[in-house]
């Protein structure tokens, strides 16, 4: 046998990253939680009715159908009435509620079974059973559980009453949902339909009566610690994006706070990550620890203000995975050295990145968090959230006007952009004189119906654009694309996503929805409007290439306002 010796253990030396630091919590402040009753429930179903609310999303009305059968098939003495919901499940409806108050004993409502769907269905079974008096049971696919205890809770009724079933309902036959309904919770293992009937019946105790009432801080200080201690303690706490981030030391924010005329405790906004959570609020100071975390330089603070200022979250909870995309404009372009030529959407800027970062992890932290199955529910998730395809626009080899001229703001005023939704992107190089037409229109109509067009052409590609179509305007560029964009009726209305999110108001009668519902099957009908297409010019012009994002505007807010 042999044995070999081993070296004795060194002796730990101690270096500054064993030293204490103190450093400040990203985190914004949360509102207070004040407690709401459950209404009183029903002695039992016998000779009551049941409303079973469908809140257009992803097949929910089929689902709800076979609920209404099981109930006509096991309790015939139920009488059971199916309503659709006014308008996208986002919105309120009081004249349905006020009805179902005044028609019936209790009610079902769903299908929560999405990110931002989830919250809204339980928003309104809270209205209904704590504002309205009407026994609730909210309905939502197992996957959105934790949503909805935690919607629930931070709304004051941690007890609202829920049942689920498994996911997906999309794309689902009658005799499978019909085998949902049948069958067992997967949540407590009970069958669906007990959970149902046992939600609407029964004796209230005193914390269903009571809710949940609480106060919440953030304090502004972390627990000090080492560097590297802290560090973990950051990405255990889902603090940061997974990258190493700049602690945010008290001299570091101070050197940030510096470069704004603003004071540290002034409010900015609120932010949060989809409907019907609880929106959260932040001040001056709780924004530059979050540009700190994210290497950003102090001068780049007034591009971050603006950012947070427009209260629009950068980590959106839809389980599309959407990314945000912004752009500046104006002098501080140069000042700050952000690149708007070569490489502009890649990395090496150090400004485009770290504006960027900035505004990802400000949204996650100061809307109180964005942790993946419980307030980010990206089913894919999105390399672009990183940092946010930041760039500036190449106003000076641009053919046409700067965007934020566009948007009524001087050419001489700094501004920064916002365009959510960015799910898409489609690539080419230049136009073909012969059949450029055919190819842009290709490329439009290969994008989902619900996506907005936003074209990022290099300044070559702009000129080609400009000159072939002889688009004076980038608003021409988007009076020609609208106008090329057509697909069939019944094309258009099969798509799920419009389905989710136009048909309930082309039902309602908005327009330019109800003309394209009420259009023959195989009527050609714009996909798009002029006013959802946008272009932006960026790029070093060592090419002519050119992008199609799905990209929806969303706001452009000033920087000077924040200097």
């Amino acid at each position: 046998m042999v044995f070999v010796e081993r070296p004795a253990t060194p002796t730990p030396i101690a270096d500054a990253s064993d030293a204490l630091t103190n450093v400040h919590n990203p985190m914004g402040y949360p509102p207070r939680v004040k407690g709401k009753a459950l209404a009183p429930r029903l002695d039992s179903l016998d000779n009551k009715t049941v409303f079973l609310v469908d809140c257009h999303f992803d097949d929910s009305g089929l689902l709800l159908q076979q609920v209404q059968a099981w109930l006509g098939e096991h309790m015939p003495q139920v009488q059971t009435r199916l309503v659709e919901k006014a308008n996208v499940y986002a919105k309120d409806d009081p004249e349905l509620w006020s009805r179902i108050q005044s028609e019936g004993d209790a009610a079902i409502i769903g299908v929560g079974h999405c990110s931002s769907c989830a919250p809204a269905v339980t928003a309104h079974a809270m209205t209904l059973d704590h504002a309205y008096g009407v026994p609730t049971v909210m309905l939502h696919t197992a996957t959105f559980e934790h949503v909805i205890r935690s919607t629930a809770r931070m709304n004051g009724m941690p007890s609202m009453r829920a049942a689920f079933v498994p996911m997906p309902v999309m794309g689902k036959t009658p005799v499978e949902l019909a085998a949902y309904v049948a069958g067992t919770d997967p949540v407590t293992r009970r069958p669906v339909m007990r959970e149902i009937i046992d939600g609407l019946t029964g004796s209230l105790d005193q914390s269903d009566l009571n809710g949940a009432s609480f106060e919440r801080s953030t304090p502004r200080l972390v627990e000090p610690d080492s560097e590297r201690n802290l560090h973990a303690e950051f990405l255990r706490q889902n603090w940061t994006d997974g990258l190493p981030i700049v602690l945010p030391t008290d001299e570091r924010v101070q050197e940030m706070l510096a470069h704004t005329k603003h004071a540290p405790d002034e409010i900015v906004g609120q932010m949060r990550p989809t409907h019907h959570r609880e929106a959260w609020g932040y001040t001056v100071e709780k924004v530059a620890v979050n540009a700190v975390m994210a290497g950003a330089e102090p001068e780049y603070f007034p591009v971050i203000l603006a950012l947070a200022s427009t209260g629009i979250s950068a980590r959106g909870s839809s389980t599309s995975s959407m990314a945000s995309l912004l752009v500046v404009n104006g002098p501080i372009r140069h000042e700050l050295g952000m690149n708007c030529g070569v490489g502009a959407l890649g990395p090496y800027s150090h400004a485009n990145a770290t504006i960027g970062r900035a505004y990802s992890l400000l949204s996650q932290n100061l809307q109180g968090g964005s942790v993946p199955d419980l307030s980010y529910m990206g089913s894919q998730g999105n390399g672009y959230s990183f940092t946010n395809l930041t760039f500036a626009e190449n106003e000076e080899r641009s053919p046409w006007e700067p965007f934020h001229v566009e948007r009524g703001f001087s050419l001489d005023e700094s501004t920064v952009s916002i365009f959510g939704s960015v799910w898409h992107t489609g690539f080419t190089l230049g136009l073909r004189e012969g059949h450029w037409r055919e190819a842009v229109q290709r490329m439009l109509l290969g994008m989902d119906p619900l996506c907005k067009p936003l074209f990022v052409l290099d300044p070559i590609a702009a000129r080609q654009f400009q000159e072939r179509g002889d688009f004076r305007t980038k608003a021409d560029l988007a009076e020609w694309a609208a106008s090329v964009a057509r697909i069939p009726a019944a094309d258009y209305w099969d798509t799920q996503l419009i389905q989710n999110y136009i048909y309930p108001r082309a039902a309602v009668g908005e327009e330019p929805f109800a003309s394209k519902l009420a259009a023959p099957a195989d009527e050609l009908v714009p996909v798009f409007a002029p006013g959802d297409v946008h272009t932006l010019v960026v790029g070093g012009e060592t090419n002519g290439y050119w992008r199609l994002f799905s990209g929806g505007y969303s706001k452009t807010v000033s920087i000077d306002a924040w200097r």
